[in-house]
């Protein structure tokens, strides 16, 4: 099991990524992703902000957030907002990246994340791609 944050879904979902072979790397290790259940709301925005920039279509973002639905669908984990806004406060990040903390910190494992500003406020919750692929 592993727990992700929006930018390795939205990398193993969209091949013109320059993370998509290293995303892909990482579900054929362990297809069993994690996300905090904001996560489908980021991703959402990713694929609006995608949209209107026109490097997807908006049929291609549809049938991304249907897949990314029905693989973590059902792995959702949610955190309390209290929760949130306590990690928030001491760890220095927003109340979004503090939620996925928090899912890292209640089942035990890193979260694998791309935002360099977030592994270096929670070094020891957070791990990126690369690293996670090369252990």
């Amino acid at each position: 099991m592993v727990l992700v944050d929006t930018n390795i879904v939205f990398a193993l979902l969209v091949s013109s990524t320059p993370l998509y072979d290293a995303a892909c790397e990482l579900y054929e290790h362990d297809g069993d992703w994690r996300i905090e259940s904001h996560g489908l709301v980021e991703l959402t925005n990713v694929l609006s902000r995608y949209v209107r920039a026109k490097l997807l279509l908006p049929a291609d973002a549809l049938g991304v957030l249907s897949v990314a639905e029905s693989r973590l669908g059902p792995r959702v984990i949610s955190v309390s907002n209290g929760d949130a806004l306590d990690m928030a406060l001491k760890q220095k990040v927003s109340a979004y990246d503090a939620r996925f903390l928090c899912a890292a910190k209640l089942l035990g494992v890193p979260l694998i994340t791309e935002d360099v500003k977030l592994r270096k406020a929670a070094p020891g919750l957070c791990h990126s791609l690369a690293d996670v692929l090369a252990a």
